[in-house]
């Protein structure tokens, strides 16, 4: 019978933390690298076995990594969650967290829906690591064409968002000293900068409002092909939302607050798989796992929230197409 070593863990799980929200595919990744050590790694880590510890491995993963994004985001969070409450007061959804909250419940149904039907056909069928490979180098042409072939509105709405940014920046400097700046920065830089990015949060917030709920469902339904290991749903959700006219950095804020909700309920529909006897003699090692990947979530969102304000998804797509190549290659010739 296949069992997890705290090594396997360890590595396994901080890759899952960092390639959820990275758009290289978690689950590729988790199917890929098992079989290209092989060995052990390779029994023991079978995503495509239906009796594998490794399913409540991935569940404690899932659920970890929800919780990092959700502690990155936890003002953002209280404020959408009041805005979903509130909305039945108001009579439906008016303001823009109320509009926000309803977006993410709409958008998140079709895959939803699409999960709970036919997850376990897509894992089995298609969790084999050369399938894998061959849709981690599809991915890799995804995101180049996203980027490539970017529609003129969401270039547009770049300029937009880089306006805003610097009017907020004069505003700042208009109502506080040199001094008192400089002061506040060194007192408490971090805070600062998180000051900062929900101020910057807000303002996407504004802007997301606006696109209505059938681009919401549109932009939410592309997560539909991230059920294909290899296929990254933040990836396939930002180059779903620049290709509706979203700036690349409000089409990855959309994307991180639509991953929050879809993976939670992926892992929360499977916990049993965690507490019954697939879970048994390794809940060690998926607590170390599951540790790991929700830092490696927190530390990812934080990097890649400043990093797609300036910086494009060129740089994944090559990764990816190489990466996948590789193992093609690899896999083939062994």
């Amino acid at each position: 019978m296949s069992h997890l070593t705290f090594a396997e863990a360890t590595v396994v799980g901080f890759i899952q933390g960092v390639t959820e929200l990275f758009p290289m595919s978690s689950l590729g990744h988790n199917v890929l690298i098992p079989a290209l050590v092989g060995g052990s790694w390779a029994r023991d880590l079978n995503v495509s076995s239906p009796e594998s510890p490794y399913l409540a491995f991935i569940v404690g993963l899932h659920v970890a990594t929800a919780i990092g994004l959700i502690i990155y985001f936890w003002r953002d969070w209280l404020r959408i969650i009041g805005g979903f409450f509130t909305s039945f007061r108001d009579g439906g959804p008016h303001t823009t967290e109320q509009k926000l909250a309803w977006m993410i419940v709409i958008a998140t149904i079709p895959v939803g829906l699409v999960g709970l039907v036919a997850e376990h056909t897509f894992r089995v069928l298609f969790g084999k690591a050369v399938i894998a490979a061959y849709f981690l180098m599809a991915n890799g042409v995804i995101l180049y064409i996203g980027e490539r072939f970017r529609p003129q509105t969401s270039k547009l709405a770049d300029e937009q968002v880089a306006q805003e940014r610097q009017a907020a920046t004069d505003r700042e400097l208009a109502t506080v000293s040199p001094g008192q700046r400089m002061a506040g920065r060194h007192a408490s830089g971090h805070a600062v900068i998180r000051q900062e990015e929900f101020s910057e949060a807000v303002r996407a917030d504004n802007r997301l409002s606006k696109i209505g709920f059938v681009q919401a469902t549109i932009i939410g339904s592309t997560q539909i092909l991230a059920l294909f290991a290899g296929i990254s749903r933040d990836g396939i959700v930002m180059v779903g939302g620049m290709f509706r006219g979203l700036s690349r950095v409000d089409a990855a804020r959309f994307s991180f607050l639509l991953s929050a909700p879809v993976i939670l309920a992926a892992g929360a529909l499977k916990i049993g798989d965690l507490f019954g006897p697939l879970g048994n003699g390794i809940r060690g090692q998926i607590l170390a796992g599951s540790i790991l990947s929700g830092i490696g979530a927190y530390l990812s969102v934080r990097f890649l929230v400043r990093y797609l304000q300036t910086r494009t998804l060129t740089p994944f797509a090559i990764y990816c197409f190489l990466f996948g190549l590789a193992s093609v290659i690899y896999l083939n010739v062994k």
